[in-house]
Order: C-alpha cells, then sequence, then structure tokens
C-alpha cells in the first residue's frame, strides 16, 4: 500500500497542495500529475540531463529528487521560462543558432543553461576555470565543462555553445 503524504510547492509561479505516493520523483509529478512534460525522462539515473529543471534557482535533475523532500521549494520548468508569451532569450537563442536536432534534450539543455549563466554571475569555477580567485570568463570550455551534465545524442553541441555565449 502507498504511503501518502502532503506537499506544498511552487512550480513555475502557481501554487500546489498535493497529497503524494511518498516515492513519487519530481519528474513524474510534473509529466504524470501535472501535464508538464517539457523535462523529459531519459535515462531516469541523474546521467542524462534532459530532466532538468531549476529548483530554487539551482539546476537540478528531476528524476533524482522525491517531491515529498521538496516541501516549499519553487520549481521552474522550460514551461516556466517564457514570460508574457516572450521567449526568454536563452530560448530565442536556441531557435536562432538551430541549436536543437531531435529537441529531446532541448528544454533540460536550457534549463541548464539559465541556471549555469546564474552560477557564472556569481562567480562559481568551474574545473576548468583558470584563476578561481576572480570572476570566471565564459569561453568555450567553459560553456561545455558547465553544461557537461546535459547530453545530446543529436551532437547539436556546437550550436548549443554558440546559443550559450550568445546570450551571456
Amino acid at each position: 500500500m502507498a504511503e501518502l503524504a502532503a506537499v506544498t510547492l511552487t512550480i513555475n509561479g502557481e501554487p500546489y497542495s498535493l497529497e503524494l505516493d511518498t516515492r513519487t520523483s519530481l519528474l513524474d509529478l510534473l509529466r504524470e500529475e501535472l501535464g508538464l512534460t517539457g523535462a523529459k525522462k531519459g535515462c531516469d539515473h541523474g546521467q542524462c540531463g534532459a530532466c532538468t529543471v531549476l529548483l530554487d534557482g539551482r539546476r537540478a535533475n528531476a528524476c533524482l529528487l522525491l517531491a515529498v523532500a521538496l516541501d516549499g521549494a519553487e520549481v521552474v520548468t522550460i514551461e516556466g521560462l517564457a514570460q508574457n508569451w516572450s521567449l526568454h532569450p536563452l530560448q530565442a537563442a536556441f531557435v536562432e543558432h538551430d541549436a536543437f536536432q531531435c529537441g529531446y534534450c532541448t528544454p533540460g539543455q536550457i534549463c541548464s543553461a539559465v541556471g549555469m549563466l546564474d552560477e557564472l554571475e556569481r562567480g562559481w569555477p568551474s574545473y576548468v576555470t583558470r584563476d578561481v580567485s576572480s570572476q570566471p570568463r565564459l569561453d568555450g570550455d567553459e560553456i561545455r565543462e558547465r553544461m557537461s551534465g546535459n547530453i545530446c545524442r543529436c551532437g547539436a553541441y556546437p550550436n548549443i555553445v554558440a546559443a550559450v555565449e550568445d546570450v551571456a
């Protein structure tokens, strides 16, 4: 028998009070309970990044998170990035730079890029940051390293990097 728990979340600016099976992942909640299908179930093991969302402003793999552990959290999915029918700058850049082929990984790539640019703005270094005592400089190496948790099976990486560079 499933054990249920009450959870309150804000998803894409909307408050939700839910009663969930304690085994429900955030990804399954978004896709199966709320119909927000932008985040994709790729590997279901946190290895591909197709399910990447923003959790309290930081990027996270929704397949690895139990929804009941997120009580009070704010979640933004690809569906929540556009404002007033205007694409988020990264969404527009992905279109402009043709930074996708099949599109399966694109929502996760875009959410990850939004979080990555915020990390960069906060001065967080990465493995390839040359001088960790100064503000990281965004170049192709930094983008590739910071986006390495998001896999594109089609190989659209050069255009993804170009789109992120354009927005940055």
